[in-house]
């Protein structure tokens, strides 16, 4: 429950940044502005959550944990790193070696490279 309340400060407090106001955000959304100060109001916890969803999409903010998203990377893409991240993080030294020794032998195959990076965003 606490979560859920902080949930709510966070978004509230990014919807501030952002946007003007509370109403200008919700004509943005398309919510009607009674339903979004309720929901900021009493919690978002009440909310659809496709909804929420759309809220973060618009705000920039992972709706996991409402952090704000890299520049560089979308939601879906932040999640897939996260996710590689948290299974690195498993692995022994010996297995961290050996997928770092696949991620280079990869990174040489022209079909799994991504072009769209620079050098530099690789290090």
């Amino acid at each position: 429950m606490e979560s859920e309340k902080n949930k709510t400060l966070v978004l509230k407090s990014v919807i501030l940044q952002k946007y003007r106001s509370v109403r200008q955000f919700a004509g943005v959304m398309d919510i009607p502005y009674s339903t979004l100060v309720t929901a900021l109001e009493r919690g978002i916890e009440g909310m659809a959550y496709s909804t929420v969803i759309r809220m973060c999409e618009v705000l920039e903010l992972n709706p996991v944990d409402f952090s704000p998203l890299d520049d560089n990377e979308g939601l879906s893409g932040q999640i897939i790193t996260r996710k590689v991240m948290e299974r690195y993080n498993k692995l022994n030294r010996a297995g961290r070696r050996k997928v770092l020794d696949f991620m280079d032998d990869y990174a040489q195959i022209p079909a799994y490279v991504n072009e769209e990076l620079e050098e530099e965003d690789l290090i």
